[in-house]
């Protein structure tokens, strides 16, 4: 495994945890964060297992119209629960039984009240009627809403993008991670000429009155509310299969009629490649029953559940670019290898709170240098995981507060891969570390999940103690430092650290020599395994880890 000697001053270090969290701003949050990150009696009351969203798009006058069921079960006795809707979009009615309930709105927030009390273990049903202009995306997916644009030809494409910002931006739902329904129905109603891409497969298509047709998707499986999509244009359809490990998986591409060649291309070149890559790694594609779709995005691509969104240019890179400056990150579509990884991770597992979007981010980033592995030798994989160090920041912890819809720090991305290699480091027996990514994904299969439930997994399917390590990575922005001394021919060294009693075991070894594990404590104690080393000779493995050096 390639090495770098470290004896000099990294060409930069991270603040010490207490000038970092001084130079940090408070942020403020109000109620309304609460009210969209919260999980209230109001919202917990209730636990969802179906909805049928049914809508009806003017692209011309970029106005929606429609209705969403919502079917659960409810988990206490209750007379009020609290939906979500965005207060530029009009609730028309909300309809119990039959009948028009009460209802209230408080910001993006909306309660209902039912005019007798639901009882714990009922299941029930309400459904609401809303329309409006919703919130255009100004640079989507780095900001919510829905957008509206056209194709060569001039005919309107038109497609939603809203992590983060929240799906109540285009829908009424249940506006956060916590709760997903077990299946869904999504239909929506179309100008003729156009076709509906949704997530799931398609049921029906039915040709309505007033030049409309109507497109019925079915979700068979749970799926979150940022992932449920509208993807509205022209599209031409093509179609493959993959021999998976579950059997058959159906793969669905739909794209613009200027697109078609190049999709085809591009498709071929990268899906089944990144599929083989994905199910070695991490276990099954979790959607066989919903099948595979890469659908033509006017944006950079997200994570839809079985239709993810495509708008890499059909290039290789990331737009063109290799965000590792490594050349491996220049020989594959970024945008079909990172999207379609979310379906194990932020799909297939879902974290409950944004606040631990790192579950998502950090597993998917790193799936990318696995799919490099895969492809070009570990070596290669290595090496891209060592070139993601150049995006990251080390500005804030990546994760985020709880309860108030914010997520952490962007480093949730390259500094999550490069914590999840340095833990493979750690581990050293690849068998294992795939056993536990595999793992991971059938113990919280169609689950949500806390950040700290998939830190308990490792730690126990591990048989070690890693809760330190996760700690000072994803709680501080700081990186930890090891500080070595060379006094009366002894090599000390020593962890800084901000978690207390830090315990990551290093690689060490003279030049040319064998690596050998050592850990280090908060205070200068001698490397015993480097009787006879210098400056010049020794040797931290700072390839495969992430870590400053500060050598004296």
């Amino acid at each position: 495994m390639k090495t770098h000697v470290l004896l000099a001053l990294l060409a930069f270090l991270p603040l010490g945890p207490a000038a970092a969290q001084l130079l940090q701003p408070k942020p403020a949050f109000t109620r309304a964060d609460s009210l969209r990150g919260g999980q209230t009696p109001l919202r917990t009351c209730y636990d969802l297992t179906y909805y049928h969203l049914a809508v009806k798009l003017d692209p011309a006058k970029r106005f929606i119209s429609g209705s969403n069921l919502f079917r659960f079960t409810a988990t206490q006795d209750f007379t009020r629960l609290q939906f979500d809707l965005f207060a530029n979009l009009q609730v028309e009615k909300v309809l119990y039984q039959g009948r028009e309930v009460s209802f209230t709105r408080e910001g993006n927030a909306v309660f209902v009240t039912f005019p007798k009390p639901i009882s714990k273990g009922s299941r029930d049903e309400f459904t609401v009627q809303y329309s409006g202009n919703p919130t255009v995306a100004k640079k989507a997916p780095w900001d919510g809403g829905m957008v509206f644009t056209q194709d060569a030809s001039g005919k309107p494409w038109v497609a939603t993008a809203c992590q983060g910002t929240g799906a109540s931006i285009w829908w009424p739902t249940k506006d956060q991670q916590a709760d997903e329904v077990d299946s869904m129905l999504i239909s929506v109603s179309v100008p003729d000429g156009l076709k509906d891409v949704s997530n799931g497969r398609l049921r029906k298509v039915t040709k309505l009155k007033g030049g409309y047709t109507r497109f019925d998707w079915a979700v068979r499986n749970p799926i979150n509310n940022y992932d449920v999509a509208l993807n509205v244009g022209d599209y031409q359809h093509f179609s493959d299969s993959y021999a998976g490990e579950k059997g058959p998986l159906t793969l669905d591409y739909w794209v613009l009629p200027e697109n078609l060649a190049r999709a085809k291309a591009q498709f071929a070149a990268n899906v089944k490649p990144m599929l083989k890559s994905m199910e070695h790694w991490f276990g099954p594609y979790p959607w066989y029953q919903d099948g595979y779709k890469l659908v033509d995005a006017p944006h950079l691509g997200m994570e839809h559940q079985s239709a993810v969104a495509y708008g890499n240019k059909y290039q290789n890179g990331y737009l063109g670019k290799d965000r590792s400056n490594t050349g491996w990150g220049a020989k594959w579509d970024f945008i079909i290898i990172h999207e379609s990884g979310h379906e194990w991770f932020g799909n297939n597992i879902t974290t409950k709170d944004i606040a631990d979007m790192w579950v998502h981010e950090s597993f998917t980033t790193y799936s990318e240098a696995l799919f490099v592995e895969s492809q070009f030798g570990k070596q290669a994989g290595q090496e891209y995981i060592h070139g993601q160090r150049r995006n990251i920041q080390n500005d804030q912890p990546i994760i985020g507060p709880y309860g108030v819809n914010q997520e952490g720090s962007g480093d949730m991305y390259d500094k999550g891969s490069n914590l999840l290699n340095t833990l493979r480091t750690v581990i050293n027996d690849d068998a294992k570390w795939r056993q536990l990514l595999r793992g991971l994904s059938s113990t919280f299969y169609h689950q949500t999940v806390t950040g700290q439930q998939v830190i308990d997994y490792f730690n126990r399917e591990s048989g070690r103690d890693l809760t330190k390590i996760f700690d000072q990575y994803l709680r501080h922005a700081s990186l930890p430092v090891l500080e070595i001394r060379f006094e009366n021919n002894q090599v000390l060294a020593r962890w800084v650290a901000a978690v207390p009693k830090f315990d990551l075991p290093l690689r060490v070894r003279l030049k040319g020599g064998e690596y050998q594990y050592f850990t280090p404590t908060a205070k200068f104690e001698p490397i015993k395994q480097l009787a006879g080393a210098t400056k010049e000779n020794l040797e931290v493995d700072t390839f495969n880890y992430y870590i400053g050096v500060l050598v004296d």
